[in-house]
Formats: C-alpha cells, sequence, structure tokens
C-alpha cells in the first residue's frame, strides 16, 4: 500500500519515526543519557501509525532530490497525514502560515513575543483588540492558502526535475527514472533497461513503492487520460490536496489503512488503534494513552459530524478538505476555547500570549508584565 510504504520512508524526526519497541531503542541508544531517550519516545509516540500495516522497516535518510520527487509524508495546513497520523503541528501551520519556520529557528522570546504580537494585530481586522471565530476562520483559511501557494511554487522545481526534454509533460516511465535515480540506481542503466523492456532488478521494498506511486500517477491523470502528467497533474500526485479527486483517493488509502473489519468506514476503536508490543514501559504506556485520547477526542468531537459514532468516507472528505470553510470555522472555535479563560469566546492577547506554546510551539516567558508595554 502507498500509505504503509511512504510512511516507512525515510522521514523528518518531527513528523514520522521508526515503528521500533522500546525495548530495542534502548540497546541502541543505551549510551545515551535518559533525558535523549524521552525526547525521542515523545516524537515517536506522535508521529506512530495507528495500525500494524504501516509498520515497515525504515532507512536512515533520505536526500533532498527524492524528496522533490515523490509525494511527501506530511502537507502542510491537512490535519491528518499518510496512514491516518494526526498532524500534531496543525493548529501552528494554520496560525503561523510562512512564519513558522521563523519561530522554529529563533528561540529569543522578546523577538518571538514581538512577532506573536503582530500577528494578532493582523487577526483582529476589526481592531476591537479580541478575536473573534469569524476572524480567525479568515485567518486560517488565508494561512492555508499560503501553503497553497508554497506547494505551487515547489511544485514548478519539482516538475522541471522530472521532465528532461522540458517538453511539459511527463510519462511514467520518465518519472519511475528519476525515481529509481533518486534511490541510487543508475539512471543510464535504468534508462536503457526501461527502453529495451529488460526487467529491472529492484528490491521488493522499492518495487511495492512504486507500484503504488503508479496507482497514484495514473489516478492524478486528469480525463481523458493520456497517460502523461502535465504540470498541474503533477502537482495533483504531490500534493492531492490541490485536487478534489485525489483528495478522495488520498481518503480512500487512509481509509484502507485504518479499516481493520473491511467495510470502508471507521469506528472509534479502529481510529484509536495502536501496534501491539510497540512499548514495553509505564513511562512509554502513559505517552500512548495521551496519544490515544487525543485521537478519541478528534473523532468524537470533529470528525464524526452526525455523532454516530462511524465516519463514512465523506465525512472524513470534508474534515480533510483544507479549503472547506465550515471546518475552518470549527477549527477557529476550538483554537479558541483552548486559551479563552474568561470563556467569553473571544480570544484576547493576554490569552494567546499564555497559550503561545499552542499556536507557535515557543513558550514565552514573563508574558504578563511585557503585553501592555509593547501592544
Amino acid at each position: 500500500m502507498l500509505i504503509s510504504a511512504l510512511v516507512t520512508s525515510s522521514l523528518t524526526p518531527t513528523h514520522t519515526l521508526r515503528m521500533t519497541s522500546v525495548k530495542s531503542v534502548l540497546g541502541v541508544f543505551a549510551s545515551l543519557y535518559l533525558g535523549s531517550l524521552c525526547v525521542f519516545l515523545l516524537v515517536a509516540v506522535y508521529a506512530r501509525p495507528a495500525n500494524n500495516s504501516a509498520i515497515k522497516k525504515e532507512k536512515s535518510s533520505i536526500s533532498k532530490d527524492e524528496n522533490e520527487i515523490q509525494p511527501p509524508n506530511h502537507l502542510n495546513g491537512l490535519k491528518l497525514e499518510k496512514g491516518g497520523v494526526l498532524n500534531k503541528d496543525f493548529h501552528q501551520e494554520v496560525f503561523l502560515g510562512k512564519e513558522m519556520e521563523e519561530f522554529e529557528e529563533d528561540s529569543e522570546p522578546i523577538r518571538n513575543r514581538k512577532k506573536l504580537i503582530g500577528i494578532f494585530e493582523k487577526v483582529d481586522v476589526n481592531v476591537d483588540k479580541k478575536i473573534s471565530a469569524s476572524e480567525m476562520q479568515r485567518w486560517i483559511m488565508e494561512k492555508t492558502e499560503e501553503h497553497f501557494q508554497q506547494a505551487n511554487e515547489e511544485n514548478k522545481l519539482h516538475f522541471k526535475a522530472v521532465d528532461p526534454d522540458g517538453n511539459g509533460q511527463v510519462s511514467w516511465d520518465e518519472y519511475r527514472i528519476k525515481f529509481l535515480a533518486s534511490k541510487g540506481f543508475n539512471e543510464k542503466e535504468v534508462a536503457e533497461k526501461i527502453k529495451n523492456n529488460e526487467e529491472l532488478k529492484i528490491d521488493e521494498e522499492t518495487q511495492e513503492v512504486l507500484d503504488n506511486l503508479k496507482d497514484r500517477w495514473f489516478q492524478a491523470d486528469e480525463p481523458p487520460a493520456d497517460h502523461l502528467l502535465n504540470e498541474e497533474e503533477f502537482l495533483a500526485f504531490l500534493h492531492p490536496e490541490h485536487s478534489r479527486g485525489m483528495l478522495k483517493f488520498m481518503v480512500k488509502e487512509i481509509i484502507r489503512d485504518l479499516d481493520q473489519d473491511g467495510d470502508k468506514r471507521l469506528t472509534v476503536s479502529e481510529f484509536i488503534s495502536l501496534p501491539v508490543g510497540t512499548v514495553e514501559n509505564q513511562e512509554a504506556q502513559d505517552v500512548d494513552d495521551d496519544w490515544v485520547k487525543e485521537r478519541r477526542k478528534e473523532f468524537e468531537e470533529v470528525i464524526d459530524a452526525d455523532r454516530n459514532g462511524i465516519v463514512t468516507m465523506e465525512e472524513l472528505e470534508e474534515y480533510m478538505d483544507p479549503m472547506n470553510e465550515y471546518s475552518a470555522l470549527n477549527e477557529a472555535k476550538q483554537m479558541i476555547a483552548v486559551a479563552d479563560e474568561n470563556q467569553d469566546h473571544y480570544l484576547e492577547l493576554e490569552e494567546i500570549l499564555k497559550y503561545s506554546e499552542y499556536f507557535t510551539g515557543s513558550k514565552l516567558m514573563n508574558y504578563a508584565q511585557s503585553v501592555h508595554e509593547e501592544f
């Protein structure tokens, strides 16, 4: 399956890490002190796939070129990652947009506080010094559009990498050659064998990825199908959120990965399922319990729109659609509820600064004494 195969490709540690038992991790990292191990466990659990089908051998690194030509495992502004894993950075992505990297790279609280105040002023359109759900909804849609624009810009570069003759169309064979070259195969030899219809000696894991990429490739080929992708179709191939048809395909992949009884629907137990034996001590189990609690809450309060305990493909598609205004409004209300200490259904600057870690990933100290000085 594409989802399970790509989840196990080399990823950035923030989003997906190798599914191994804590026992094996301790064996490998015995020389590290306990603090580093705890950090590793926290990241690993939040990136953990939700069923055994997604557990495969993971490679240790991935080249930039490979990232450029195969669908990324993480899509900014989408609530679910491949395999149905919750995107734990979603709130920050739709609140910060392009400024997210600045907060990650700059650890100076004073500068980050000023940036956050600047964002508050932009969201507060009517300048009443508080953010309403509609103002937050508008902002979320705007930041999501930013991610769309960034994906479009990157796609232009990625398309050139797989369109060697520059004719504006890429065949599956052209893409396959570039993909295998990114995996370390000799590009000229691969091209020659494909031209002569000779068998390619490819390891089973790479072949599985290729097979699933081929399914996605032809799904992105808009009718009338010509077995060639133009730049727009290639964007849909890399970023399914840009195409309604590809979004449906992505939903089918997620259901296929999580659906245990084959009824093409998800129950809460299927959505929160964890691989057996992935944790072997109480500390890791406590983290897993939090992970399950978070997924259960998302399922029951957000994804399951009619609250009947079953999530259909249609419900999941609406939930996944990054440009769904109703979903953006629900998200805005949730984000406000997290920090709305006075329960007035608005966000004031003091509240955002106090809960800055939720909105930006940065914990800003001494927020109270500085807020009136700088705003």
